[in-house]
């Protein structure tokens, strides 16, 4: 039986009502429950999830809605009593912080009035509004928020090229600024390497890798997944770029795309042979045959980060950076043990693991699946955990490992699967033991696997640093004691599933060569705005997810948190006319 729980005025961020879910879930005789804002968009969530019932057609945009399904009603009292000592418990951590709290805008400028950088979490409905103030305001923008049209993205973009700042995003999931992690991201050492990515996990990837290589990195500037489409133009990579150039701590410029628009790409790319430092750029999907003048191409995010850390410390550059033992003793498969299948928490992550395995199939490009997945072909699968197809309403799977879990034990009750490969992104944001809960799910698939005369392989690599809020050693040993075999990238963790079921990539060994193509006369300043943004430590207005603030007090930033809530009761056209008469 459905039981509707409606608590007015009680507007908590979406990250912390997906952990209360979570947390409150597990009550014994709780058979489903979904604690979510009264927003339309939730409503319809609660309509998929068969929560919905009449008494939500009353709750607004403030108001927190919990619908549980119980066969014992004493169940609400416990469930209320969960919820509200769930949500006491937040506020006592947060008392002691180390910065303000505001309830507007204006009192955060107040606060704050050297501000220069707001980081918004906001519903996206709601993101381009705050991003609009931030601008007016002279502060550069990191828009973690997703659901932004592309239409405000290019005009947020263009009204902040043309008034010399940064808009970095929207669904910008991480980025480091002056060495301060911000967002979903790891913790580095500082550095002589600055990084633009428009990709989240793809930074993550590389800059974790350079800092176990022993370099570090000083700037890794998100742009958001879009802002090299043909629609937004890479006005933010291009202008980050320039500030990279003109940053006297970046020795060398890294720059990290999912696969762009070839028109967008290629100016970018024009950009880059112009400047005086050496770059080092992959655009995934690409398998670059050679490294011209100072722009050095790399085909695995790996090699990306061995690249840069090799020209930051003088060293010659490698025809090949994979030299590393991908083989595995002990492999007993069935004949029809054929197909890896890939179940990543990283986006990226899993676009390089399609790219590899269909490098290694000869499957060329195109070989996406259903929603989901970034590859289904030939038994293999690669799916993406992180697309919104599987976060409606649902933690991300870097916080909640059950709907890994769960498609962990549908890959294996395929008699075709061979091997199981996956990837755990540590840092900021992420699950605080994420090995440590998958690893009963990891022990239990794989025994019963065995029990059935078969072996399944389960291949894994950890994306974090000795630094980052987890245990980086401990996460390792965790996965090693479950039986994954462990490599130290993903490049690496693909091409050992590869081995397993006998195939292998084949590689291009890169020389390079000087560039004989025209150069263009390129404009290369940056604004005092976006100077001052890339030589001190930010100034943050923090409008959204308050747990956002932690590593930036933590390492060195000013922050004020602006308790942001939904006005118009979060009618987006009511929001809009209302930010227009302000």
């Amino acid at each position: 039986m459905l039981h509707t729980i409606i608590k007015k005025n009680s507007y908590q961020d979406s990250v912390n009502l997906m952990l209360l879910t979570n947390a409150v879930s597990v009550i014994e005789g709780i058979n489903k429950i979904q604690i979510m804002m009264g927003t339309p968009a939730n409503k319809d969530i609660f309509k998929g999830a068969g929560l919905y019932t009449d008494e939500l057609e009353k709750a607004e945009a403030n108001d927190m809605c919990i619908v549980l399904d119980t066969d014992n009603e004493d169940k609400i009292d416990e469930v209320l009593a969960a919820v509200d000592d769930y949500l006491k418990n937040q506020s006592i951590s947060k008392s002691g912080s180390e910065f303000e709290t505001v309830r507007t805008f204006d009192r955060a400028m107040k606060a704050l009035p050297d501000a220069n950088l707001a980081v918004i979490s906001v519903p996206g409905s709601s993101a381009a509004i705050e991003a609009d103030k931030a601008l007016d305001n002279g502060l550069n923008v990191f828009m973690f928020s997703d659901n932004v049209s592309f239409e405000d993205e290019r005009r947020l973009k263009e009204k902040a090229h043309d008034k010399g700042l940064l808009v970095m995003g929207p669904d910008c999931g991480t980025g480091i600024i002056s060495s301060i992690p911000i967002a979903f991201t790891n913790v580095v050492k500082e550095g002589k390497i600055g990084i633009v990515g428009a990709s989240g996990t793809g930074i993550q990837e590389v800059t974790t890798i350079i800092d176990r290589l022993g370099e570090g990195v000083v700037h890794a500037i998100g742009t958001g997944g879009r802002d090299l489409s043909d629609k937004v133009g890479a006005i933010t990579m291009m202008d980050a770029i320039r500030a990279l150039e003109n940053h006297n701590q970046t020795e060398v410029i890294t720059i990290i795309s999912k696969p762009p628009a070839k028109e967008v790409r290629d100016r970018v790319v024009q950009l880059l042979r112009s400047l005086s430092k050496p770059v080092v750029t992959i655009f995934l999907g690409e398998k670059p045959e050679q490294h011209e003048g100072n722009v050095y191409q790399a085909y695995t995010l790996e090699e990306t980060a061995r690249i840069s850390v090799d020209l930051a410390k003088g060293n010659d550059i490698k025809e090949d950076y994979n030299n590393f033992e991908t083989s595995v003793e002990g492999v007993e498969l069935k004949p029809e043990q054929t197909a890896i299948k890939g179940l990543y928490s990283g986006g990226t992550l899993a676009y390089e693991a399609a790219t590899l395995i269909s490098d290694a199939l000869n499957l060329g490009k195109g070989n996406g699946g259903a929603e989901g997945f970034v590859l289904q072909a030939n038994g293999h699968e690669v799916a993406d955990l992180g697309d919104d197809v599987y976060t409606q309403g649902k933690p991300h799977p870097m916080i909640d490992p059950e709907t890994r879990v769960k498609f962990m034990e549908k890959a294996a009750e395929d008699e075709k699967t061979a091997v199981i490969l996956f990837d755990v992104v540590l840092g900021y944001g992420s699950h605080e033991d994420m090995a440590g809960a998958l690893l009963p799910a990891i022990q239990r698939i794989k025994s019963n696997v065995e029990s059935q005369g078969r072996q399944v392989h389960f291949v894994g690599t950890v994306c974090g640093t000795e630094q980052d809020p987890q245990s980086y050693k401990e996460q390792r040993e965790k996965l090693v004691q479950a039986g994954v075999i462990l490599r130290d990238s993903n490049n690496q963790a693909v091409r050992t599933a590869l081995s397993i079921i006998g195939l292998s990539v084949e590689d291009v060994k890169k020389q390079r060569v000087e560039y004989t193509g025209t150069s263009s006369n390129e404009d290369l300043s940056i604004s005092p705005q976006i100077d001052k943004l890339i030589n001190s430590k930010p100034v943050i207005i923090n409008i959204g997810l308050k747990s956002f603030t932690d590593s930036v007090v933590k390492f060195g930033g000013r922050v004020v948190q602006y308790d942001w809530r939904p006005i118009a009761g979060g009618n987006e056209r009511m929001q809009k006319i209302l930010s227009l008469l302000k």
